[in-house]
């Protein structure tokens, strides 16, 4: 357990007395969304420090947790060692199962397109559903896979809208709630997701994903120098991340920025050596919506990326 001695929240807020419960309000998710992501922080350091012999399913996928933040296959790699220990110890573990579908997700995207883990991913997402009706961050984290590998916008969307209904200060479902909408779905929603999770929780690893998610909303509207500010807020957020400076080069490029692109460019194919733009597009095209996919493959070939 975290100890009585450990400082996770403070702050304080103004207002008027007549507008007392929307203040209530403000305060509930403001406390709910900085001590959830603070708490994980330190049961993640707890599970950390115990003894390898001691461990159950819960530390395991604590354990397995800092391994997404970089979004990249070497460091999911590492994470589903820890998830497939956790998931023997506990076949049902709805958590457990939504970040090894995530980890296959981003074996399947960066390393191949294989068809195995695609299929693998899919199962496990859907064994969160089964499992996670009352755990948001396992519905939110399944949803990105049902859309992404599974094509299903409407079983992506019900379940972020499952996730939020049970914790409205979900910044996880939040984040990927406005991902999925600036691909598939509604624009003002996908806005307004990527604003909310980032005042909910403005220092969580996973904050690129807003960021991420109003750039392509931008992008759908062709507003390529908005895109590319968002991109680059993105690439700040989590430099290791090769997707995000191909969002970037092709919003660039999209703009006229060519020699910007370019230097974008280079950067993303000293990350990923073997990025080509025919797997991205036909990846794309699956499950987002053209405008989308056409200003990306449009922008990577201006950027110079190999084809």
């Amino acid at each position: 357990m975290l100890s009585a001695r450990a400082h996770l929240w403070a702050d304080k807020f103004d207002g008027a007395l007549e507008d007392v419960f929307d203040l209530q309000d403000k305060i509930t998710d403001a406390v709910v969304g900085i001590i959830e992501p603070s708490l994980r922080r330190a049961e993640i350091e707890r599970a950390r420090r115990k003894r390898p012999e001691n461990l159950n399913a819960y530390d395991l996928y604590l354990r397995a947790l800092p391994y997404f933040h970089s979004v990249m296959p070497e460091d999911a790699e590492s994470g589903m060692g820890l998830l497939e220990d956790a998931l023997k110890l506990d076949p049902n573990y709805a958590a457990a199962h939504a970040f090894m579908a995530w980890a296959l997700e981003i074996r399947v995207v960066r390393g191949g397109f294989n068809e195995a883990d695609a299929t693998a991913a899919l199962r496990h997402a859907r064994a969160a559903l089964v499992h996670g009706g009352d755990d948001a961050t396992a519905l939110a984290t399944a949803s990105l896979v049902l859309l992404h590998l599974g094509h299903d916008f409407a079983a992506a969307s019900g379940a972020i809208a499952r996730a939020l209904s049970l914790n409205g200060s979900n910044a996880t479902g939040f984040y990927f709630g406005a991902l999925i909408h600036a691909w598939s779905g509604d624009p003002a929603i996908a806005e307004d997701y990527a604003h909310r999770a980032l005042r909910l929780s403005p220092f969580d690893p996973l904050s690129f994903h807003s960021y991420f998610a109003l750039g392509n909303v931008r992008v759908r509207e062709q507003r390529y120098d908005e895109a590319a500010a968002f991109f680059a807020n993105a690439v700040q957020t989590n430099p290791r991340f090769s997707t995000l400076y191909a969002a970037q080069a092709a919003a660039l490029a999209m703009a006229g920025r060519i020699e910007e692109a370019k230097s974008v460019a280079r950067r993303l194919l000293e990350l990923e050596p073997t990025f080509r733009i025919k797997p991205v597009t036909l990846f794309l095209s699956a499950f987002a919506r053209p405008e989308v996919v056409n200003g990306w493959s449009q922008g990577l070939a201006k950027a110079g990326l190999p084809e």
